[in-house]
C-alpha cells in the first residue's frame, strides 16, 4: 500500500510504499473503541494528582476532652467535639492522597495506538508531509497556510526532533498540537479531528509498531 505525501502548501511530493501485511497492521486495523477508551482512561488516570484530601479527626485541631458526662445530661453521648456531626469536625469516608494511575500492559497500549492510527485513515483525516522544515517560525503566516488546508483542529507528528521554528509557530494557535514521534499517543491524536504525519514519523511509527 502507499501513502501519498504532500506538503504544507499541498503539492505532491511522491509516495511511501509499505509492504500490505505492515500497511494492514498498523493503518489498516478495525476500530476498536474498547481498546481506544481503555487507553485514554490509563492516560488521563496518569495525569491525575490526587492531592484531593478532607480531614478526619486525627487531622482536626481540637481538645480531645468529653464534651459532657455520658449519662444524665439529656443529650445523646458524645465522646469528642471534633467528630463530624458537629461544625468543624472531621468528614467521614472522604477523599485522601493517593495515586489514580493503574496498569495497562505494553501489548494493549501498542494495539490501542495502532487502533487510534487506523481511526484516521479510515475517516480520511490523515496526511502525510514531506517535512515541517521551511517554516518562517511566525504564527500568522502558519495560520494561514493552515486555514488555506481547512485544518482547524489538527496535531502534527514529526520525527524524532521536531522543527523548532514550526514548533514556535504552532504553539500559539488554538487546535493546534506538535509532538516528536517517540511522542505519539492515543489521547493527543483522538482529541484533534485530523492528523497530519511526516514522512520522518511514518517511518519511525512503522519501526516501533511493527
Amino acid at each position: 500500500m502507499k501513502l501519498k505525501i504532500t506538503d504544507i502548501d499541498s503539492k505532491a511530493h511522491g509516495e511511501i510504499d509499505l509492504a500490505d501485511e505492515v500497511y494492514k497492521d498498523i493503518f489498516g486495523r478495525p476500530v476498536r473503541r474498547d481498546l481506544l477508551a481503555r487507553c485514554v482512561n490509563w492516560q488521563l488516570a496518569k495525569r491525575r494528582s490526587g492531592n484531593h484530601k478532607t480531614k478526619e479527626i486525627g487531622d482536626i485541631s481540637g481538645t480531645t476532652k468529653k464534651p459532657y458526662s455520658q449519662k444524665g445530661t439529656g443529650n445523646a453521648r458524645q465522646g469528642s467535639l471534633r467528630s463530624p456531626q458537629f461544625r468543624g469536625g472531621a468528614t467521614i469516608f472522604g477523599p485522601v492522597v493517593r495515586s489514580h494511575a493503574h496498569d495497562l500492559t505494553k501489548k494493549v497500549r501498542k494495539l490501542a495506538l495502532k487502533t487510534a492510527l487506523s481511526s484516521k485513515v479510515k475517516d480520511g483525516k490523515l496526511i502525510v508531509w514531506n517535512g515541517t522544515a521551511g517554516a518562517s517560525g511566525k504564527t500568522k503566516d502558519l495560520t494561514a497556510k493552515l486555514a488555506t488546508l481547512g485544518l482547524k483542529s489538527v496535531l502534527v507528528i514529526d520525527g524524532p526532533a521536531v522543527d523548532e521554528k514550526f514548533a514556535l509557530a504552532a504553539r500559539n494557535i488554538p487546535n493546534v498540537d506538535v509532538l516528536p514521534q517517540q511522542g505519539a499517543n492515543v489521547y493527543d491524536i483522538l482529541r484533534r479531528d485530523t492528523l497530519v504525519l511526516t514522512k520522518a514519523a511514518v517511518e519511525h511509527l512503522v519501526e516501533r509498531l511493527k
